[in-house]
């Protein structure tokens, strides 16, 4: 992908770097895993083969994580994490990608790899931020408790009333957004409220969100570290201290016109 001249405050446009493939941004996918070996095969076996890179941080995992992701993607940039928690690890990755589109994804192979396409199809049309949802009309989730279901109704119903949004999911790890949103959306926050925080921060920082259907299968191998009472008052206690943070005077950055985005190559 080659930049050509960026308009002022915008982004690049790009022209084709092939008559095979079609204009798209250098895209970053960012990995957050420990003790997943098990599960990588099948996240990386979903990923577009058109990604710029990918980006595993290692949690100090003590199977073959690394050696495994190694061995899916040659080419991959390792990370070794240096606190704890899932917002630790999504920031240290978010540090090291070169792309102007990052994709987060979870490494349990709940997600599929096939939507990011979706979620750069809506970032290249006009968003900032493409937000993954299990509720929107077309999403889905096989992993999801009753008690977490409506944990995450309540508080994205609070969300929603607090800060003008409006989502249908608040808690979902599957996003992308241009890389220039990390300069307008301040990340300090190590655990899996990260997602809550950055879903309220964009819209504080009055960026373009745009929700994207997106299914979650069941964890394949492994047990979740997530707690959902736990987790849950720690999404609460975010959304009770941004409600007392300034709204951002920055404006939206706009966004290049006429970029499409490449389809996966038929097999």
């Amino acid at each position: 992908m080659v930049p050509t001249t960026a308009p002022a405050g915008g982004h690049p446009q790009y022209r084709p770097i092939s008559s095979h493939l079609a204009i798209t941004p250098p895209v970053s996918v960012v990995i957050p895993a420990m003790n997943e070996a098990e599960n990588l095969p099948y996240v990386f076996k979903t990923l577009p083969d058109w990604i710029h890179e990918v980006v595993l941080v290692d949690g100090d995992s003590t199977d073959d994580t690394i050696r495994v992701a190694r061995e899916l993607w040659p080419d991959i940039k390792v990370v070794e994490q240096r606190g704890k928690g899932k917002g630790d690890a999504l920031i240290s990755g978010f540090a090291a990608c070169t792309g102007d589109i990052i994709v987060m994804v979870d490494a349990d192979g709940s997600a599929d790899g096939q939507e990011i396409v979706s979620y750069v199809s809506a970032l290249v049309s006009g968003a900032d931020f493409a937000k993954g949802s299990r509720f929107a009309n077309g999403g889905g989730t096989d992993d999801m408790t009753v008690i977490r279901k409506l944990g995450n109704r309540v508080l994205c119903a609070v969300v929603n009333a607090k800060f003008g949004a409006r989502y249908t999911d608040l808690c979902y790890g599957y996003n992308a957004f241009w890389r220039h949103c990390l300069d307008e959306i301040t990340l300090d926050c190590t655990g899996f409220e990260v997602e809550t925080l950055m879903n309220i921060r964009v819209v504080k920082a009055g960026l373009k969100v745009q929700e994207i259907p997106s299914h979650e299968y069941d964890r394949i191998h492994g047990v979740s570290n997530l707690r959902a009472v736990r987790d849950g008052l720690r999404v609460l206690g975010v959304i009770l201290r941004e409600r007392g943070v300034p709204r951002s005077t920055r404006r939206r950055r706009p966004v290049a016109a006429g970029v499409t985005v490449p389809r996966r190559k038929a097999t």
